[in-house]
């Protein structure tokens, strides 16, 4: 059975913001989502009002002057395969200026609406905790730019590498249900997110599934260069074609500022069957980031 939500969301060409993702088109409540691509000098000016925003590098350098700060990148990337991001955390009612100070600046960014508000926060590529998780072909390199318990209200911002052929978002996971347990830790939030996908091969593509235990949502997804796959709900693995390898960034907003989460239990067992780490990984590293 096929949902009638449309979850593949396809690139505009020939636009500053070829991703935009907002509450209203998403049929959601939390997340917002936009990429731009911008030429050198060109200028955004923003004020993120009643949201908190994380701004992500893909590739270039720029440099912001707000009233929260000024900072100014000079080792970006050359894409997402040739480094880690630098990454920005905006809270709300934060007006700035970005200017793009490389040849082309592509970047990323993901908002939602924040009851409080916590200080703003540049974060270095070696500066950011990256992490080797699952095992044999379900390995995959998680660089959690905006992990829980970073300092923030809502909003969650991790990317990651899962080589070729591997299996990622995997054993499948969901975050669609607030589940608390005796002593108030949540076990699970109630969690949009947003996958954006990036690849070195214009043929490269991953396969994703979204799917609920009812089949309200059931569908296989084909992703490919700059294409948004919507999670509103259920599960949600990824695999990468055979022979290139795949790189996501995640913006999740919810209820809670985590990453808890509920594994299909038909998958439980899997994570006692995983035997060796993946040697290729990782994919990437900040010693890679050198933008000229």
């Amino acid at each position: 059975m096929k949902s009638n939500l449309t979850l593949l969301q396809k690139p505009k060409i020939s636009s500053e913001i070829y991703q935009k993702v907002t509450p209203k088109t998403a049929k959601w409540e939390y997340l917002s989502f936009e990429a731009r691509q911008m030429k050198n000098g060109s200028v955004w000016n923003h004020n993120t009002n009643e949201n908190e925003m994380v701004i992500v590098l893909l590739s270039g350098n720029y440099k912001i002057i707000s009233n929260r700060g000024e900072w100014e990148t000079s080792n970006g990337r050359v894409n997402v395969f040739s480094g880690i991001a630098h990454t920005l955390y905006l809270p709300p009612n934060s007006e700035f200026k970005l200017i793009a100070n490389s040849e082309l600046l592509d970047i990323a960014y993901g908002w939602c609406k924040a009851k409080e508000e916590f200080p703003a926060k540049f974060v270095t590529p070696d500066k950011t905790q990256v992490v080797i998780f699952g095992g044999d072909n379900a390995t995959r390199q998680f660089n959690d730019l905006v992990p829980p318990g970073f300092g923030c209200d809502k909003i969650v911002v991790r990317e990651v590498y899962t080589p070729s052929g591997n299996w990622s978002s995997f054993p499948a996971h969901k975050h669609d249900e607030r589940i608390i347990d005796s002593n108030g830790k949540v076990l699970e939030p109630i969690q949009e997110e947003t996958y954006f996908y990036k690849f070195q091969k214009p043929e490269a593509y991953a396969i994703q599934q979204v799917y609920t235990k009812d089949k309200s949502i059931d569908e296989i997804i084909r992703a490919r260069h700059n294409d948004v796959v919507l999670i509103p709900k259920g599960f949600h693995p990824v695999v990468a074609e055979h022979g290139f390898h795949c790189y996501y960034l995640n913006f999740l907003a919810g209820t809670d500022q985590c990453l808890a989460n509920t594994t299909d239990p038909d998958h439980e067992w899997i994570y006692d069957s995983w035997t060796y780490k993946d040697k290729r990984l990782p994919l990437v590293t900040s010693d890679m980031n050198n933008y000229d």
